[in-house]
């Protein structure tokens, strides 16, 4: 995982709606959802709806699948999962440095 592609997927959850229908889908789970609830639950038309969608699918943080006629979308987890551990996975590790650099300043 990069900074870049991080940064294109935060930019993607940046927009109000596309953070509604990405929660929307988490919240579903791995069986996702078809387009037209997903579309009754965000109350957005649907050319609305694809646009932000396919901005989502775009950075790999939902796919769709087809079932006969009906389009599922589903968030994809280990993106969602992979982007998360980018924003944590060096949480507090400069927090003994900067302790001891407060700790020598004081002294």
């Amino acid at each position: 995982m990069d900074t870049k592609t991080t940064a294109a997927r935060l930019e993607a959850l940046g927009n109000e709606t596309r953070l509604d229908v990405f929660r929307i889908l988490v919240r579903a789970g791995r069986e996702g959802l078809p387009v037209g609830e997903l579309q009754r639950r965000t109350g957005t038309a649907r050319s609305t709806l694809s646009h932000h969608l396919h901005k989502l699918i775009a950075v790999g943080l939902v796919y769709q699948q087809r079932d006969g006629t009906t389009l599922h979308c589903r968030a994809h987890y280990p993106a969602m999962e992979e982007t998360l551990g980018f924003l944590t996975r060096e949480c507090c590790a400069d927090e003994d440095a900067v302790r001891c650099d407060a700790e020598s300043d004081a002294a």
